[in-house]
């Protein structure tokens, strides 16, 4: 672990994501905050992989799992329209696997993990406050369903950004539902993955770069 407690990743999180919304809305250099999105994805990536408590096989395993998933899941998508619709990425995301920038591997990743890490942290909040035992499937479930759904949410919040933005387009301008479908399908078999793998380490800031990606993707839906 390199970062026992969030301050450092949380400061760099804040200070990135806050950077973008002011250098995107408030500046000329609209072009130069957008075209170094890249940076800032990877960036986090980092910032949570170096924010775990202990970098166990299962940590690493579902990160590899995640970003596999997502990219083929992307690459049929792209190429076929069978997943989440008819769409295509445009170059501001960066290098590209048949069509599908890799930093979309490692969105995929970030959005699961931090979903199921809030979860996790909600579950054990509720559980200290009822007495009576609850079936360990109930408490599974919940984080699986209930983490699909926020996924799902994140993904509505990004998309009208991402479009704005020129990360991706979708064929006819409209957003299919579909997509949302996939989602949370998609997320959902992730995140029981990661519930089998029983990754226990805490990642306080996974918790806060969602809330804080979250407002940064808020704040362009509503001012952009």
């Amino acid at each position: 672990m390199l970062y026992a407690k969030p301050r450092i990743p949380l400061f760099l999180a804040i200070l990135f994501h806050l950077s973008g919304v002011i250098g995107i809305l408030f500046t000329p250099y609209k072009d130069w905050f957008i075209h170094n999105t890249p940076i800032t994805l990877l960036l986090m990536g980092v910032l949570l992989a170096a924010s775990q408590e202990r970098i166990e096989k299962g940590f690493i395993g579902f990160f590899l799992m995640a970003f596999a998933t997502g990219m083929i899941t992307e690459i049929i998508g792209v190429n076929s329209g069978i997943l989440f619709g008819e769409y295509t990425y445009g170059s501001v995301m960066g290098p590209k696997l048949m069509g599908v920038p890799f930093l979309i591997g490692m969105n995929w990743f970030v959005i699961v993990f931090c979903c199921g890490s809030l979860m996790q942290q909600l579950n054990k909040v509720m559980l200290s406050k009822y007495e009576a035992p609850i079936p360990r499937a109930i408490i599974k479930w919940s984080v699986v369903i209930d983490g699909a759904v926020l996924a799902t949410f994140f993904d509505w919040l990004m998309e009208p950004v991402a479009i704005q933005l020129g990360f991706w387009t979708w064929e006819g301008g409209t957003i299919p539902m579909l997509n949302y479908a996939c989602w949370f399908v998609i997320s959902a078999i992730l995140l029981a993955i990661q519930q089998q793998l029983k990754i226990k380490a805490q990642n306080h800031f996974a918790i806060h770069l969602l809330i804080i990606q979250a407002l940064f993707f808020l704040s362009l839906r509503i001012f952009l």
